[in-house]
């Protein structure tokens, strides 16, 4: 499974992109606009093809998930402590972001996947993840239930080896929308998945 995460800011062409990779296999997208108001992110989803608002995953906004029939949501840790993800639970898909092992063990079943990061040092985020035992960490994976997908500076160079790592899946962000050619970097992500 492939994820691409939005940049926090607007990108040129960013719809457009977003549309391409669908047609080209992208399994879901989470849309993560934290600067975006309501108007803008309702503004924003308009652009993306009515067909793939079923793989839109919202990480604000979610009163939006029922004008676009949006049914997935995206829960930070604190988002967890706080149980604000209890009402979403029925009828929706939720997902959640660790940053260890022991974290994404104790999950519940009612996550359907969480991002475990940064398995890689970040591409968007210079230095973050330099020292990440991520890689050695998910050996001691002992969760049934909730899927893994990796985070963090992933590129069409390392996706082998989070497959390699066992991880569930993997997110892509900054080699997408760092690249002047977002649509072929996917495209190399997912040939590498699919070969």
């Amino acid at each position: 499974m492939i994820l691409v995460i939005t940049p926090e800011l607007i990108v040129p062409k960013e719809t457009d992109t977003i549309n391409q990779m669908f047609q080209e296999g992208l399994d879901l997208l989470h849309i993560r606009k934290p600067w975006l108001s309501r108007n803008e992110m309702f503004e924003f989803i308009t652009q993306i093809d009515e067909c793939f608002h079923s793989q839109l995953v919202l990480h604000t906004h979610y009163d939006l998930g029922k004008e676009f029939t949006i049914s997935r949501f995206h829960f930070r840790e604190i988002d967890r402590r706080e149980k604000i993800y209890k009402p979403f639970v029925e009828e929706n898909t939720i997902s959640t972001s660790v940053h260890d092992i022991t974290t994404y063990n104790t999950l519940d079943k009612e996550w359907e996947y969480a991002f475990i990061s940064p398995f890689f040092p970040s591409i968007s985020k210079k230095g973050y993840g330099l020292n990440s035992t991520i890689q050695e960490e998910i050996k001691h994976r002992n969760n049934p239930y909730v899927k893994l997908i990796a985070l963090g500076g992933i590129n069409q160079d390392n996706i082998h080896e989070v497959f390699e790592a066992e991880a569930d899946g993997a997110a892509l962000l900054g080699a997408i929308w760092g690249s002047e050619k977002p649509l072929k970097v996917f495209r190399k992500c997912r040939n590498v998945l699919m070969s």
